[in-house]
């Protein structure tokens, strides 16, 4: 987006010069129609055609959204061999006596170019060259050195300024392109959580944009580490540093590369699983539960459960989109899973299931 911002920038920077362009040719041809040299017509057709070219295309440009880097290069040949045709016109109606009037008409031409043109090498000579040759035949070749030296001052200066604005170009676009990486990885690591390299809540958020647009089948699981506090308390902070890495890289590991893993809080971890059925995402959450219990993580202090780290979970289908309501579904069945003894999973339908079975069973009371 940066770059695309930066070449709308440029885009914006030639549709200026385009305008400059046609503003200073067309104010130039009016002045010389109102203001013509002795002995000559005031509107020769060449200066009509200029003028009223440019003042189209200065209306044209103004409201115009096309590519003005390639017509500015066209519209510069254009009004420069309109020029020569000018030049050429007044210098046979005011006689070939007064040769001052090439010099001036010339240097009036790049006056134009180096205002209008300086950011644009090709449109300048497109621009001026035409002028430049159509002066030095009228002159019949009699100042040809004065005349080259006059043109190629302005020349060398400007292919010199050019050489310049392309490389500050270049090095502008590699900024710009080094600025987006830092902020495409800046925005990555603000998306993860610093001590376990998961997802944190920003990257869930990031994640369920684009869910979404997948197949369906999303589960929900929510796994809490148990008596973790409990750990943290008797072994540090740093054991439970540790613990919880290692716990995060067995979650990592038991899911599939396309399961989003997160660090909801403290010690509980989310897994947000899509494109699954039911019996594999049983069968991914009993993996977890394996994988971390596999990792014979010392916890004496958990030992209702066992002498090693374990997790309790809380699965739930996904349905229609509802986020929200799967989360609280599988919060509360971690919630019941912790209450039964922990180190267990407890699933959201097998509950509503119960819940059901017990409301008919009610129902059948009160009918009887």
């Amino acid at each position: 987006m940066i770059s695309h911002s930066y070449d709308e920038l440029l885009k914006s920077k030639h549709r200026l010069a385009m305008l400059l362009f046609f503003f200073l040719n067309s104010a130039t041809a009016l002045f010389s129609m109102v203001y013509p040299p002795e002995g000559s017509s005031s509107m020769p057709f060449p200066l009509v055609l200029i003028f009223g070219l440019c003042c189209a295309g200065l209306i044209f440009s103004f409201f115009s959204k096309k590519n003005y880097s390639a017509h500015l290069n066209m519209c510069s040949v254009i009004v420069g061999l309109l020029w020569g045709w000018q030049i050429a016109f007044r210098f046979a109606e005011i006689g070939q006596t007064d040769k001052n009037y090439l010099l001036v008409s010339l240097l009036s031409i790049f006056f134009i170019s180096a205002i209008a043109l300086s950011d644009n090498f090709l449109a300048f000579c497109l621009h001026a060259v035409p002028s430049t040759i159509c002066v030095i035949f009228l002159d019949d070749f009699q100042h040809v050195g004065r005349i080259l030296f006059t043109v190629s001052l302005p020349l060398i200066g400007l292919w010199l300024h050019h050489l310049m604005l392309k490389r500050s170009d270049e090095f502008t676009r590699r900024m710009v392109s080094n600025l987006y990486s830092e902020r495409e990885k800046f925005s990555d690591l603000s998306m993860l959580d610093p001590l376990t390299g998961l997802y944190n809540r920003r990257g869930l958020q990031n994640k369920l944009e684009t869910l979404f647009n997948q197949a369906s089948g999303h589960y929900v699981m929510l796994l809490d580490i148990d008596h973790f506090k409990a750990y943290n308390d008797n072994y540090g902070h740093h054991m439970g540093d540790q613990a919880l890495v290692r716990v995060s890289a067995a979650i990592r590991d038991a899911v599939r590369s396309r399961d989003v893993v997160v660090r909801y809080g403290g010690e509980e971890f989310l897994v947000l699983m899509s494109n699954v059925k039911q019996e594999h995402a049983v069968r991914m959450a009993e993996r977890i539960q394996n994988k971390v219990l596999g990792l014979n993580i010392p916890h004496l202090f958990n030992a209702e459960v066992s002498t090693h780290v374990t997790v309790s979970a809380g699965l739930a289908a996904l349905e229609d989109g509802d986020f929200i309501r799967a989360l609280g579904k599988a919060d509360s069945s971690l919630y019941n899973a912790k209450n039964s003894g922990r180190n267990k999973i407890f699933y959201a339908w097998d509950e509503d299931r119960d819940r059901e079975d017990t409301l008919e069973e009610v129902i059948g009371e009160r009918m009887a």
